[in-house]
């Protein structure tokens, strides 16, 4: 696995969907080996800006990893510099084996290694050969992170892994999280599962319509009013 501890700067950042401003103007700080969430309601510009910072849609306003300024950079060349979106929805590739939509992700590397990536995913390692559109919902995503993984990513990003998912499912894909984490890979979660999300991040963006709203540590978000009564049903937790 990788290990980057360079720092994601986000200045400005600003997207527009034809005539609609889906994104206005934020600033974002991502250290590296951390995990940083974006929190927020749909429609509050998180996957866009994951896809900016991925290279999959148009902007204004800078990305920096470390000293170098990526904005030239398409989504092949920031693959090669470490960043890998995993996208909302799975996108895994349902009529091929799980080893076929893992050699996909591996498309990038001249030796291709299973191990460190099936011990995170066990459950992967015994339907290897099992066509992915079998898969349990769990499963598939898994699978989906999985296949992010074997490009061996300095920065993951995960666009709402928890979308869909059962309640016990949903915390193995929390400890996964922070599993990859520990090895190094710095994680930049968009999630609507506050509760999850703030369990396990070290530091949260919430964005309104396009905007940074709050912004913070777990801890001292969660005692705000605002956090409490729009995104954890009016109780702390």
């Amino acid at each position: 696995m990788a290990n980057n501890s360079k720092n994601i700067e986000v200045k400005n950042l600003q997207v527009w969907y034809g005539p609609v401003h889906a994104v206005k103007g934020i600033d974002l700080s991502i250290k590296g080996g951390s995990i940083t969430t974006i929190l927020g309601a749909n429609g509050a510009g998180k996957s866009t800006t994951l896809k900016a910072l991925a290279g999959g849609v148009k902007y204004t306003g800078s990305i920096s990893v470390g000293d170098e300024i990526i904005d030239a950079l398409p989504v092949h060349k920031r693959v090669e510099k470490g960043i890998v979106l995993c996208p909302e929805g799975r996108g895994i590739f349902y009529s091929m084996t799980v080893k076929e939509n893992l050699l996909a992700g591996a498309y990038r590397n001249k030796k291709v290694d299973y191990s460190s990536v099936l011990d995170i995913f066990p459950v992967l390692k015994d339907r290897i050969n099992q066509i992915a559109g079998t898969l349990s919902g769990g499963e598939q995503q898994m699978l989906a992170i999985a296949r992010a993984l074997m490009s061996n990513p300095s920065y993951l990003l995960l666009d709402e892994p928890s979308l869909g998912l059962a309640p016990v499912i949903i915390q193995k894909i929390a400890e996964v999280i922070k599993r990859i984490n520990s090895s190094g890979i710095t994680v930049v979660l968009v999630e609507q599962n506050t509760s999850l999300a703030l369990s396990i991040a070290n530091y949260a963006y919430v964005l309104e319509n396009g905007k940074v709203a709050l912004h913070g540590v777990p801890s001292d978000l969660l005692k705000s009013d605002v956090i409490r009564e729009k995104y954890l049903g009016g109780v702390a937790k």
